[in-house]
């Protein structure tokens, strides 16, 4: 079988039909059983939030804020729709940021991603993914299991008793970071010890170059590459090189404005937010922090999710500037002030040992006194002093980037 089940192939209009009548009832869920929740959706209508409009009129919930908000309510900050004794696992992410993992197999969805990759029942999997502290490990692990396969918990590190335990126990799949399997095959090649059943893998974690890729196409390996995290489990998943990563079938994503909860134009680059149907932790509008768009089309495997063009960098573009910090969000909130203007880049540079920032914004207008009110906005905003650059609607880059610090690191 090409696809996992039939939820891959089906119209997409009828998926997301299905997923905003199920909306309303897993927002409901999340404001019943989860304190955070209780308290940003209080006062919401939440039976009427059953189109992607009436959804991005909700709060966001944001990554970078869940370090302060656990501290304050330990362990989970009131997200976790169930007590901490009732988790099946506890883990710690670098923050230090705590994750529930919640009862039944495959908890974090990783077996499609793996059944794309090609991963079948009876592969012996080499997880080199950490199963210490964070959940890495045991997310590829469940997977992998789901769908029947063996599974060898590798971990990091000891690359000679890597090449060994994968040679000796025959493994015919890896999981883990791209980089890490090319050493672990380059020290195989070193010590002379031939891995002919390694067909296959799916990697994350880190970049994929075309280059990384090919040499292990040239090497017989077919390698896949997914975008998952901790909190949210698989987001999106590749079946074909460079065409893009399909959303899963468990979650609605948006792409918005990064500092906003807005909605960007459709192909436009910025902030993917997600929201599960995940009932131990139901995370609403959650902020990755990362930066995507949606690709155009649906994919030729015959998937019929939207996809997105993969991983484009780093939302948190948060800069300090003498000694105080210019966040995104601050830029956010003067482009609502000014209708006029389109996309905003504020470009930070170091001139003469001091911090300059101009503003740069898209306007049909070329008028100095909508220039002087922006920039009288951006001193209020930041409490910083910038200059203020009109440009030609769509002359700045796609790219996402709302500051652009471009000042020596020292």
């Amino acid at each position: 079988m090409p696809h996992l089940d039939a939820l891959e192939t089906r119209p997409h209009a009828d998926r997301l039909a299905d997923q905003l009548t199920r909306l309303s009832a897993q927002l409901q869920w999340a404001h019943d059983s989860s304190p955070a929740y209780r308290a940003l959706l209080a006062g919401i209508d939440l039976a009427a939030v059953n189109t992607l409009a009436a959804l991005a009129t909700l709060p966001v919930t944001r990554k970078s804020a869940l370090i302060a908000e656990q501290a304050a309510q330990p362990p989970f900050g009131g997200y976790a729709a169930l007590a901490t004794g009732a988790a099946a696992r506890v883990f710690a992410s670098p923050g230090p940021i705590y994750e529930p993992q919640g009862l039944g197999d495959d908890f974090w969805r990783l077996s499609r991603a793996l059944y794309a990759a090609g991963f079948r029942a009876g592969d012996v999997v080499h997880n080199t993914f950490s199963y210490h502290f964070t959940p890495g490990g045991f997310m590829l692990d469940s997977g992998a299991r789901a769908l029947g396969c063996a599974v060898f918990p590798a971990g990091v590190g000891q690359t000679e008793q890597q090449v060994m335990a994968m040679r000796d126990i025959g493994a015919t799949a890896y999981t883990g970071t791209p980089s890490f399997l090319k050493i672990i095959l380059e020290k195989a090649d070193s010590m002379g010890v031939p891995l002919p059943a390694l067909r296959k893998a799916l990697v994350t974690g880190e970049a994929l170059p075309a280059s990384l890729r090919d040499w292990f196409t040239a090497r017989g390996i077919a390698v896949r590459q997914c975008y998952a995290t901790a909190d949210l489990g698989l987001i999106a998943y590749e079946t074909e090189p460079n065409a893009g990563l399909i959303i899963d079938e468990g979650i609605l994503l948006e792409i918005v404005t990064p500092g906003s909860g807005d909605p960007v134009a459709e192909g436009a680059v910025g902030e993917v937010l997600v929201t599960s149907f995940n009932t131990a932790y139901p995370l609403v509008r959650f902020a990755t922090g990362d930066l995507s768009a949606f690709a155009v089309g649906s994919s030729a495997c015959g998937r019929t999710n939207r996809r997105i063009k993969g991983w484009m960098g780093r939302a948190d573009q948060t800069a300090k500037i003498k000694g105080m910090f210019v966040h995104p969000e601050q830029l956010h909130a003067l482009t609502r002030r000014y209708p006029a203007l389109g996309r905003v880049r504020l470009v930070v540079e170091r001139v003469n040992d001091l911090d300059v920032m101009t503003l740069l914004a898209e306007s049909n207008h070329d008028d100095a006194t909508l220039a002087a009110l922006v920039g009288e906005s951006l001193r209020e905003l930041t409490k910083l002093k910038g200059s203020v650059t009109l440009v030609a609607p769509t002359s700045l880059p796609n790219d996402g980037k709302v500051i652009d610090d471009r000042r020596p690191i020292a």
